[in-house]
């Protein structure tokens, strides 16, 4: 997700690790059948070898880390929309967490083509939980003994601190958690709190109900996660509802809802529209058609994305800053995507 940051997950794994002993079991799960000739010998897997036979198995939040070192002009006039409803200000900071190569963030400023940016660049990993007959236990990765140069997931022979992030009530048998993303929202929920702003978070995410979602892309295709560490991008849904918990009385929170419905808000057709009337060439309109298809359509990006925000109460229900001329009471104007976009 592309605004969490870094934590202490160092400690923590350092922490669970001299809390557990040594007695690992094996367990497979989307990783481990594979012949051993397919598994690419990278210097990242050597890497981690190395530091698993120094320090013991290691958590997918820290293999994900190890490893991991657009609709763009419609996000660009969504925090337009939230700066007019703010009040204009003359000075405030658009923060993108985790750019990349700063693809997304260059196209939102050529719609702020007058304002600076801040960006900072982190990454974003989590911790795998399963039920098991003696209670929850966290999947960690380990060498696997009976192949050289291959990895195998195993779960810790008994608690580890993941296990405080998960609810009393939860019914799913496997779940990620992942405490970066508790860190990073309260420090945005404590910001936009005391002075304001909002946050916009999009990502393939869920609303605390899918399992499993932990995996490897390399050139557009699925790739075991635990193959050729270093040569493919990992990933993992964001679960929404953990965010909307930790934000809860601190800021008011929007979301999430699919990038269908969200862009559809935001005039996507309408912006569509006039980019076909201005083309002349065929073969631009066919890929302005073809990129809106692959944002909206349902079966494509269309309901696997997802936008989230965060906001300050008084945005929802009106403040002393936002008065109506014709009215002595405070108004609150619409959340642009979440409702229909609206100038004022």
């Amino acid at each position: 997700m592309s605004v969490l940051a870094r934590s202490g997950v160092g400690p923590l794994c350092a922490l669970a690790r001299a809390a557990i002993p040594s007695v690992w079991r094996g367990k497979y799960f989307s990783s481990g059948n594979e012949p051993a000739e397919n598994n690419l010998v990278t210097p990242m897997l050597r890497h981690l070898m190395y530091k698993i036979k120094s320090t013991g198995p290691i958590t997918v939040a820290e293999y994900m880390k190890e490893v991991l070192t657009n609709p763009v002009k419609l996000l660009g006039i969504w925090f337009i929309s939230e700066w007019m409803a703010t009040g204009k200000s003359t000075a405030f900071q658009l923060v993108e967490l985790g750019p990349g190569r700063g693809t997304l963030m260059g196209d939102v400023l050529r719609v702020f083509s007058q304002l600076g940016s801040v960006l900072k660049n982190c990454d974003i990993s989590v911790h795998l939980v399963e039920k098991t007959p003696q209670g929850w236990r966290e999947v960690f990765i380990d060498i696997d003994p009976q192949v050289s140069d291959k990895l195998r997931f195993v779960l810790a022979p008994s608690a580890t601190p993941a296990e405080i992030f998960i609810q009393h009530d939860e019914t799913r048998d496997h779940i990620e958690v992942c405490p970066d993303a508790g860190v990073i929202i309260e420090e945005l929920s404590q910001r936009i709190a005391l002075t304001g702003g909002a946050a916009l978070v999009a990502d393939y995410g869920h609303d605390g109900t899918k399992t499993d979602t932990f995996r490897g892309f390399c050139g557009h295709k699925l790739h075991d996660v635990l193959i050729a560490p270093g040569t493919a991008d990992l990933t993992a849904d964001v679960d929404f509802s953990f965010l909307r918990r930790t934000a809860q009385g601190k800021v008011a929170s929007l979301g999430p809802i699919t990038q269908h419905m969200f862009l559809k808000n935001m005039g996507i057709d309408v912006r569509l529209k006039v980019l076909l009337d201005k083309s002349n060439e065929p073969s631009m309109k066919q890929q302005l058609l073809q990129g809106y298809d692959m944002l909206m359509n349902p079966k494509k990006m269309g309901e696997r994305f997802n936008f989230f925000a965060l906001l300050p109460h008084q945005r929802l229900h009106g403040g002393r800053d936002q008065m109506n001329a014709c009215q002595s009471k405070p108004f609150a104007s619409p959340v642009a995507g979440f409702s229909e976009l609206a100038w004022q």
